[in-house]
């Protein structure tokens, strides 16, 4: 449990309240150094647990965590202060609600959490690079005629592709609610 990659996620985790507080109080660059320090450990601790064997369930947990909250800090750092209008923070987080409800519709039948499919996984990669890219803008002027534009294209792509993975998360539960526990599939078969 107290591995190398945990302690580095729980790093990143503990990091998530100051980043927060950085973006509402405007000081952007301290915040882009704050998310690249967490980007480069949840490298780090992805690359650490794979190469020395110490992947842990709890690690699992944590690092998709992190990140959601990496970029739910960001979203409402930036609605707070009036840089992104409070719809998109709404849009983002409304897919996270749904997904927590689709797990517990599923616990209720007795199935575990959906397995992450691949157009979530995509979802989050363009989130994860489109709301840095607004944070650059936004931290060095010099950079905003082309990161900002990028970041938003990014963003609400990445936007669309959440609720796209959302929906196929939703169609999936429904199907899988439907088989008997003991059924010959599961929503882990059906998601990969």
């Amino acid at each position: 449990m107290w591995t190398v990659p945990n302690a580095l996620s729980l790093l990143r985790l503990l990091l998530v309240p100051v980043f927060l507080a950085l973006i509402v109080q405007g000081s952007d660059v301290a915040a882009l150094v704050v998310l690249v320090i967490a980007s480069l450990t949840d490298l780090a601790d992805g690359w650490i647990a794979r190469r020395f064997g110490q992947v842990t369930r709890l690690g699992q947990l944590l690092d998709p965590a992190a990140d959601r909250l990496y970029i739910l800090a960001a979203l409402i750092g930036f609605a707070v202060r009036g840089l992104v209008p409070w719809w998109i923070f709404v849009v983002i987080v409304g897919r996270d609600v749904m997904l927590i409800v689709l797990g517990v519709i599923l616990a209720r039948h007795g199935y575990g959490p959906p397995a992450v499919h691949r157009l979530g996984k995509i979802a989050t990669f363009a989130l994860f690079c489109g709301v840095p890219l607004m944070l650059l803008a936004v931290a060095v002027p010099a950079t905003a005629a082309i990161a900002e534009p990028v970041g938003w294209a990014v963003t609400l792509w990445g936007a669309f592709l959440y609720w796209w993975s959302g929906i196929v998360y939703a169609v999936e539960t429904a199907r899988s609610i439907r088989i008997p526990v003991g059924g010959s599939s599961s929503v882990s078969d059906t998601l990969e």
